[in-house]
């Protein structure tokens, strides 16, 4: 997607945010421009604090000067504007490549509107066609977590540079190669059963709005009741 489409898009997501209040500030690149975005209002004087899923997207509202709550919470968060990796036709969504899913999913539960910021390259028919599912799992026995993994589908270890990808909360993440998943809702709940893993990507019924941007503009869609 293009930096206009992502910027087009974020900027469509401030039309959910409330004249005051805290909204939770997504991870990766098209969130970061809507931090941005919000950065501005919050200059022209607009009474929004943020609340981050994110070490960097702390950072980057810090410099920008939004206020912010600390990250202990419990925050009652009016809305939260996050991207995604994969869309399925139903609005269930795969996140993790950045490897912030536990702190977004945490964040994602204290909102009361959850908005997703995307472009058309990321919607699928089923989750996994194109993403495997992120799976932050304690480094402690990581291995032996891995081979339970490794029973339900192919799974690798995330690295960086050679060593393993550390997310903000110290833990490892393990990619697992489903594929197309017929209920990621029963996927989710499977993953939950072996011990050793903390959270998944899988966000199931979990936006109120998905934000898709495109060659034609950006396209607002709800979930079906």
């Amino acid at each position: 997607m293009s930096e206009a489409a992502k910027r087009a898009a974020a900027r469509a997501a401030l039309d959910f945010l409330p004249t005051s209040g805290v909204v939770g500030l997504g991870s990766g690149s098209t969130a970061r421009l809507f931090i941005e975005e919000v950065g501005r209002l919050v200059a022209a004087g607009r009474s929004l604090v943020g609340v981050a899923t994110s070490g960097d997207s702390r950072a980057l509202a810090e410099h920008l000067g939004i206020p912010l709550l600390d990250d202990a919470g419990p925050w009652e968060v009016a809305v939260t504007v996050d991207g995604a990796d994969e869309v399925s036709a139903v609005l269930d969504v795969i996140k993790g490549g950045g490897g912030c899913h536990t702190r977004e999913k945490i964040v994602n539960q204290a909102s009361a509107i959850n908005i997703i910021v995307a472009d058309d390259s990321k919607l699928s028919r089923q989750l996994g066609e194109k993403w495997p599912v992120p799976v932050e799992v304690l480094a402690f026995g990581h291995q032996a977590t891995r081979d339970r993994l490794r029973e339900l589908a192919p799974t690798e270890l995330r690295t960086r540079d050679g060593k393993p990808w550390i997310t903000d909360a110290g833990n490892y993440i393990y990619d697992v190669k489903f594929g197309p998943l017929v209920s990621p809702a029963a996927t989710d709940a499977l993953l939950h059963t072996i011990p050793g893993v903390v959270e998944t990507g899988l966000f199931v019924r979990r936006a109120q709005r998905v934000l898709i941007a495109g060659p034609h503009g950006v396209r607002s869609l709800e979930p079906s009741s």
